[in-house]
């Protein structure tokens, strides 16, 4: 598993991709945190990070798939899958190094953020006002948040020898996953109905460890 880990992770780094999404998702969610008159945190006059919790995971939701698109894909357009199965490998090794080295790409993408929490630390009023506790809970959410990203990039990857297609199929099923039960939780009349729906989507979820209030 280290060895595929090593290779998928130096690939990202030898290519355009890790740096892309990296600057996409920082710059991004910086322009929300900081400029944007709607969602910057100078102007909203609360000390806190909802901005970043609640628009990273769609940011997350694009950015992932094109991470995991040619975890397998190009593997098979390449033609170079067969071979990698015959190496004295376990079919698990191969997919968890996959697996890996894109989480922890989202990881370094998210890792960098915590220099607006410190921002917001000292902008605080009285300085250090802000929910350290809720803040470290949804981080956790959106580190495991990019996790399930990654298992259904992968798999989407796995589908189509297609890049773009992998990237699209990747892309709908973790919106699906993350907001889609909730949406089709509101088409049902039945209250009890309605929650268990909403409960088998990420959203539920994700909202109950960020401490998010919608």
């Amino acid at each position: 598993m280290i060895q595929i880990f090593k290779k998928e992770f130096n690939s990202f780094l030898n290519s355009l991709i890790a740096y892309v999404v990296i600057a996409t998702f920082l710059s991004s969610i910086g322009l929300m945190m900081w400029v944007f008159p709607e969602t910057s945190v100078l102007d909203y006059g609360y000390s806190e990070m909802d901005t970043l919790f609640t628009v990273g995971p769609y940011m997350l939701i694009f950015l992932v798939p094109a991470i995991t698109m040619r975890s397998f894909a190009e593997e098979k357009k390449m033609g170079t899958l067969e071979f990698l199965l015959t190496k004295p490998l376990h079919d698990m090794d191969v997919i968890l190094g996959k697996f890996f080295a894109g989480f922890v790409l989202v990881m370094v993408s998210i890792i960098p953020t915590i220099v607006y929490y410190y921002s917001i630390f000292l902008l605080g009023e009285p300085q250090g006002n802000v929910d350290t506790a809720g803040v470290i809970g949804s981080y956790i959410g959106l580190v495991l948040l990019g996790g399930i990203f990654c298992t259904l990039g992968i798999l989407a990857s796995s589908l189509s020898p297609n890049q773009i297609v992998s990237f699209i199929i990747g892309a709908l099923l973790c919106l699906l996953f993350y907001s889609g039960f909730d949406t089709i939780s509101t088409l049902v009349t039945s209250g009890t109905l309605a929650l268990n729906i909403k409960q088998l989507g990420i959203l539920y979820h994700y909202d109950s460890i960020s401490r998010i209030d919608r």
